[in-house]
């Protein structure tokens, strides 16, 4: 068994990704505040890993077709803040979900150096942990309104593990396992709005972006989010939302070359606490 580990710097998978600031859910005024959310997440994803020798024999693999993985999932995650005064906040945000597959493939996939045939039973599995770091600044604050920027960080702790009957430079077919295993940071600017339509009603939405080019990586994030809260009592409240996410991820090693890909998009309920 020989492990396949990616390590990948500032512009790395953000499957993260997923999970952005949530600087614009709590309501204007607060000091503190803890959400804890349910998503109903809808995901596709795509990878593919080629020896560095022969950087065209990877396959693009479509994690939730070819490998069975489930493409809906309900997810828990949790969100705190504090507001550092001058219109300064920080969050810190973090959420896990694992998925599992045995499929039965129906067409020849190359994963690195290993050629997995066609109807080769496979087992999968993707296990992620995203934590995010976030600092916003409100330039723009009144009494019920508040427009600002943020910087962020992402950090992705990621599994991905494949496992099956597979032939490696035309060698008999024997069960081979390929691993990923990598702690991904990922920086991302941003954007963010609160509007406080009615007494204890909140309308917030926010953008984040990244295009970075750098050394073996060339990477672009784009997180859009939307969400409505209502207080029902000054310190407690609840709230839905949506939220959009894109990225993709060139990487070329002395090993290995690859491309991942990640769309996560879905709403969410939440209940909220502020102080």
């Amino acid at each position: 068994m020989r492990a396949l580990r990616i390590g990948i710097s500032a512009g790395a998978l953000a499957c993260g990704i997923l999970m952005s600031s949530a600087a614009s859910a709590q309501a204007i005024g607060d000091d503190y505040w803890l959400q804890i959310y349910g998503w109903n997440a809808k995901v596709d994803t795509d990878v593919r890993v080629s020896d560095a020798a022969t950087p065209d024999t990877g396959t693009e693999i479509d994690l939730e077709d070819d490998l069975s993985l489930d493409d809906d999932q309900f997810l828990p995650s949790f969100a705190a803040g504090a507001s550092l005064g001058g219109g300064f906040s920080v969050n810190l945000d973090y959420y896990a979900f694992g998925r599992d597959s045995t499929a039965t493939l129906s067409r020849n996939i190359t994963v690195d150096d290993v050629v997995y045939p066609a109807n080769a039973s496979i087992t999968a599995g993707f296990d992620t942990d995203v934590y995010r770091l976030t600092i916003n600044w409100a330039f723009v604050r009144q009494e019920n309104f508040e427009m600002g920027a943020g910087i962020g960080l992402h950090a992705t702790d990621l599994a991905f593990t494949l496992e099956g009957q597979g032939s490696v430079g035309g060698a008999p077919v024997s069960l081979q396992q390929r691993a990923q295993d990598v702690l991904a940071p990922l920086p991302t600017v941003g954007l963010f709005a609160n509007l406080e339509v009615s007494e204890g009603l909140t309308l917030g939405g926010r953008i984040d972006f990244l295009s970075l080019s750098v050394d073996d990586y060339d990477g672009r994030l784009i997180n859009t989010q939307v969400q409505l809260a209502y207080r029902f009592t000054r310190n407690f409240g609840a709230g839905v939302m949506y939220r959009y996410v894109d990225y993709r991820l060139d990487v070329e090693k002395d090993d290995y070359v690859g491309r991942f890909s990640y769309e996560f998009n879905g709403p969410a309920i939440f209940i909220e606490a502020g102080f």
